[in-house]
């Protein structure tokens, strides 16, 4: 397999359009070579009498990446690069007369280049290293392999062969107890019994044989867990007593939508960290910044990933069985169909964290047209706001507060016109004082809107909150919420306090002006 990949890794490296080759089928190679992003090329099949057997033309084309080892071809780029470097380096102290004779570079020991800081300086960077920006910035998928099928074993042990598995977590006994623990939570076991109950529920099959073995390309990690049910029996066992079983279950069968992975990265990971549903759509045009950090919960080697890739790789971390697709483009008018209706299914509720008033207004529309509930937390004052577009269909986008504005008239707006139409959004009058203060510095001190991690945690429960009551029936009604803190720890303010208040109210209140707007219902 690895030279397989160097070869594959070439034809992407130096920009080939495509690969053509043969492969056998009554081995499985066509199957093989499948999982590498080949195809086979229509009437080509034939009995080829050396091989006895069928053989079958393949055909790869790079732009459709690698297939299920695309993360393992990206690091033989990396490779390819390193042999092309030492062949030319050779090449040219050959000529130069200082090599005599000229050997066949050979596979390093390690994949990665090494860095010696004692022969590098601070203006030189060391000829080993290169820039390719972040690992993997496409995969946010985990493969699966089951090893009671023939094919996925031959797979993993393939995969294992590769040496791109980094670590390996195989946790299943203790996974197992938690099992059985769970099952019968009022029994205590004895060492022998524990044992004896763990055989039973292996049924005669092997402890490694059992459940499944996810692989995350982007961190290496190969991890053993439960059968797709158990471990979600398990996973949310710590849930019961505020969501019941059967809940729980009706819970994982629906699907969110998440739109903007920044403040909404917070509330994707606690819906799936509560298992408020087991489908997501996620959907952001935006990378990972360093100035992300102070408020995403994500690490500066992530910096550059695409921000829902980033959140669907958290999630699917959390449960390797959860179905997540992602939109890298953000929502457009082009995918918004998609987005609501189709892929894997219709969403049953969504969640809207975007910037962009266009998106925000256009969400919503399309919501109330499908009858899809929206929540939303404002990341100020703790602020929950919840449309019943299921209940409610003629229901004003963002509670009337925009009058008849549309997503139409949001499309071309300059850079004032946006915060002002942002400011109206979250209504100007009930905004916090420091961020009242800060709206007239957006574009002049202040970069943009102040955000910082404590509000956005917050937010991420109170959206799981809401979107939990109203998947389940449960009393969830359209409006407006605040758990403000201050209010609630300090609600005793001086007069300067106040007086600083109003005066920073007004001065957002005029930003605000360009539309005449009603108040909140």
């Amino acid at each position: 397999m690895p030279k397989s990949a160097l070869a594959i890794a070439a034809a992407h490296e130096l920009g080939a359009a495509a690969m053509i080759g043969t492969s056998g089928t009554a081995d499985g190679q066509d199957r093989f070579h499948a999982r590498f992003g080949f195809h086979p090329v229509a009437s080509t099949r034939r009995y080829v009498e050396r091989y006895t057997e069928d053989v079958v033309v393949l055909l790869h084309r790079t732009a459709d990446r690698a297939g299920e080892y695309t993360a393992l071809v990206d690091d033989y780029r990396l490779l390819f690069r390193e042999l092309m470097a030492d062949a030319q380096a050779h090449t040219e102290a050959e000529s130069a007369g200082r090599v005599r004779e000229r050997s066949e570079p050979a596979f390093p020991a390690t994949r990665r280049p090494v860095f010696n800081p004692a022969s590098s300086t601070t203006t030189t960077p060391h000829p080993g290293l290169t820039t390719i920006g972040p690992a993997d910035p496409h995969r946010f998928k985990p493969v699966l392999f089951h090893p009671t099928r023939p094919d996925d074993r031959a797979a993993l042990s393939s995969l294992l062969n590769t040496g791109a598995v980094r670590e390996v977590a195989d946790t299943i006994e203790s996974q197992l107890e938690e099992l059985i623990r769970a099952r019968e939570p009022g029994r205590a076991f004895d060492p022998e019994e524990m044992t004896a109950a763990r055989r039973d529920q292996l049924e005669g099959a092997a402890a490694w044989d059992y459940g499944a073995w996810a692989w995350y390309p982007w961190s290496g990690r190969l991890v053993h867990v439960l059968p797709r049910e158990e471990f979600r029996l398990v996973r949310t066992d710590r849930n019961r007593g505020k969501i019941d079983r059967p809940e729980q279950r009706r819970l994982l069968t629906k699907r969110v939508g998440v739109i903007g992975l920044s403040v909404g990265n917070s509330a994707a990971i606690t819906l799936a960290q509560e298992g408020v549903a087991g489908a997501f759509k996620l959907a952001d045009f935006d990378t990972l910044s360093v100035s992300n950090l102070n408020r995403l919960r994500a690490g500066v080697h992530q910096i550059g990933v695409n921000k829902a890739v980033l959140a669907a790789r958290q999630m699917f971390e959390i449960d390797p069985y959860l179905d997540i697709e992602i939109f890298r483009t953000g929502l457009t008018e082009e995918n918004m169909r998609e987005f609501f209706l189709g892929g894997h299914g219709p969403v049953d509720l969504l969640v809207e964290e975007c910037d962009t008033p266009w998106v925000k207004l256009a969400a919503r529309e399309a919501a109330r047209d499908l009858g899809v509930p929206v929540v939303m937390d404002a990341n100020d004052r703790g602020l929950l706001d919840v449309e019943r577009f299921d209940h409610e269909p003629h229901r004003p986008p963002l509670h009337g507060l925009l009058g008849a504005l549309s997503a139409a008239d949001c499309r071309d707006l300059t850079f004032e016109e946006k915060v002002r139409l942002v400011v109206a959004m979250v209504d100007a009058s009930r905004i916090s004082p420091a961020l009242a203060a800060s709206i007239p510095e957006i574009g002049r001190t202040l970069s943009s809107w102040p955000q910082l991690a404590s509000g956005v945690a917050l937010g991420g429960a109170l959206v799981t909150e809401a979107a939990r009551r109203i998947l389940l029936g449960g009393p969830c009604p359209s409006g407006r919420f605040y758990v403000d803190l201050e209010e609630l720890i300090a609600p005793d303010r001086d007069q300067t306090r106040d007086q600083t208040q109003d005066q920073t109210q007004d001065q957002a209140q005029d930003l605000a002006g360009v539309w005449s707007l009603p108040s909140a219902p």
